[in-house]
């Protein structure tokens, strides 16, 4: 008879305990890196799988995208080190082998689901495809990066199907299993699964840890007189039954909520990661996605009349289906993006800085402007650098014209470049990349009161453009547009940029401070008041 082989395997203190409290309803608010794909949904969905053959669960993820760049990779990489082989114990996106057994519940269509060798699957619904969750019967969810799940759609579309089929899986008290994942929101949103704390019962709980403790104890009493060539006494094996069918009831009931920070994974992480999440991310950041704090939201800021609602995500799926699940996605450009109309010029503004250079690039659509993505460079990458980005980014772009709105800051100015000025260095760059450069001069820059007036009233509705911001392509954007604040000047309102002359510090990085926003407000004040559907009259009537 083979023998199998046994390997160790590290958990931290979060993994461990919620994989023995094994409760029907799990609920993990933790920091980065605190493993919570690799070592707690990973063990979540193996289990399922296994011990429930035959069944079909979900991971619900917010984009395919995210689905194929974070939760997919992290559980195949888990069970791969665990001794898993794909092709041998599981298939990911295609026909499972011969040798695997049947589902309870067959599906035609695989080409998004995990296919395991005892006939369990598990379906990945990602949120912005249509339908994905329709004509569904599950026994489990994963639900994956919670605070960007549309919790009205999860509501109507996908808990409804996690139904199960009892006449299988009843006695099993993970049927109907749920586990949800995320770091701390920072919108109200996306707060929606906070209230499973209120739902828990701590006595409960306490209780299951208790008799989990018990059966471990009774069960290394017996391996210990089995060592010793003692039998076993019934009494002991009656109690063990009593104490695991005890367990498996309360688990079937039991909602298990916890809040940890990445500190809990210190001793795989290192203090030196602590360190540099606290120098690379805001402060607002940190506290969320690295304490895992709880905090309140701004809502003073510049940028005050902005909402969840400015945000989209615009994944081009079946081109990210072409690819399939083993491609690098970190060589993504705008093949990838749905909100991109490849016929049109892209607009753009920037902002120069001896530091730091941004690119915000837009598009308007209709009553639009879809802000499509932000690029920038920092210290000894410059102009040059941030152009090629953004040139390679948009490579497969067929209207290869950029409509650059510039205002007086970009003349007769060259600390960030050359001799040549910025109008200068950055047209010739574009043109040199075999871009069309169409220049359009704003004047001298708009005063601070009229920019917040006319922005806050453009996220109002009350302009002739709305933005909206790609949540995909502009996370640096977003959270510097969310940490601008407010300070009082002459005229009224005025942007606070005092932190702009400061060297980058471990609480303030340069990308989320206030210059990739004024790249945002100039593309926005371009493409409001000039814009280029109008340049070919402007140019004959002299306007520009």
């Amino acid at each position: 008879m083979k023998k199998i082989m046994s390997k160790k395997v590290y958990f931290n203190k979060p993994q461990r305990l919620t994989q023995l409290i094994g409760a029907n309803t799990t609920v993990i608010v933790a920091g980065r890196r605190t493993g919570k794909t690799d070592s707690i949904a990973a063990p979540f969905v193996l289990r399922n799988m296994q011990r429930m053959q035959g069944s079909t669960g979900g991971i619900v993820v917010p984009t395919f995208k995210h689905g194929l760049t974070n939760t997919i990779p992290g559980l195949l990489a888990a069970w791969k080190r665990w001794g898993l082989i794909e092709g041998v114990h599981y298939v990911v996106g295609k026909k499972p082998p011969k040798s695997f057994k049947k589902p309870i519940t067959e599906r035609h269509d695989l080409e998004h689901v995990i296919s395991f060798y005892n006939g369990s699957q598990a379906v990945i619904i990602s949120q912005d495809r249509p339908g994905s969750s329709n004509s569904l019967t599950l026994s489990w969810l994963l639900i994956d990066e919670a605070k960007f799940i549309n919790y009205a759609k999860l509501k109507d579309e996908t808990l409804p199907a996690n139904g199960g089929i009892k006449s299988h899986f009843g006695k099993h008290s993970y049927n109907h299993a749920v586990m949800i994942l995320s770091d701390m929101p920072q919108s109200q949103k996306g707060s929606w699964f906070l209230n499973y704390k209120d739902k828990m019962d701590k006595e409960l709980i306490t209780t299951i840890e208790a008799t989990v403790y018990e059966i471990w104890r009774m069960k290394s009493k017996a391996r210990s007189m089995i060592k010793a060539g003692l039998k076993v006494p019934d009494y002991i094996k009656g109690k063990i039954r009593r104490l695991d069918r005890d367990l498996n009831r309360m688990r079937s009931v039991a909602v298990f909520y916890k809040e940890y920070s990445s500190i809990e994974n210190l001793q795989l992480l290192g203090e030196n990661y602590i360190r540099q999440m606290k120098r690379d991310l805001t402060p607002l950041t940190f506290q969320t996605s690295i304490l895992c704090q709880r905090i309140g939201i701004s809502k003073d800021g510049f940028y005050s009349s902005m909402r969840e609602k400015h945000k989209y995500d615009a994944n081009d799926n079946d081109y990210l289906d072409s690819l399939g699940y083993h491609y690098d996605f970190a060589k993504l450009d705008s093949m990838a993006d749905k909100d991109v109309d490849k016929d049109q010029p892209i607009c753009i503004g920037m902002d120069y800085n001896a530091n730091i250079n941004w690119i915000v690039a837009g598009q308007p659509k209709g009553n639009r402007l879809n802000v499509i993505k932000s690029f920038y460079v920092k210290f000894d990458r410059k102009i040059p650098a941030l152009i090629d980005d953004f040139c390679k980014y948009y490579a497969a772009h067929r209207n290869k014209t950029v409509v650059f709105y510039y205002d007086s800051t970009a003349l007769g100015s060259n600390y960030a470049v050359n001799e040549q000025d910025f109008k200068w260095v950055i047209s010739h760059e574009f043109e040199s990349h075999g871009w069309e450069v169409m220049p359009v001069y704003l004047g001298n820059p708009m005063h601070h009161h009229e920019k917040y007036l006319l922005i806050n009233q453009a996220f109002a509705g009350n302009q002739r453009l709305m933005p909206f911001f790609n949540r995909t392509n502009n996370e640096d954007l977003i959270l510097a547009i969310q940490a601008a604040g407010v300070a009082r000047g002459r005229n009224g309102f005025k942007k606070d940029k005092a932190g702009e002359k400061l060297a980058e510090s471990e609480e303030s990085l340069l990308e989320h401070r206030t210059d990739g926003t004024d790249a945002f407000d100039t593309l926005y004040i371009g493409c409001e008041k000039f814009p280029y559907t109008q340049m070919p009259s402007m140019l004959m009537n002299g306007i520009i």
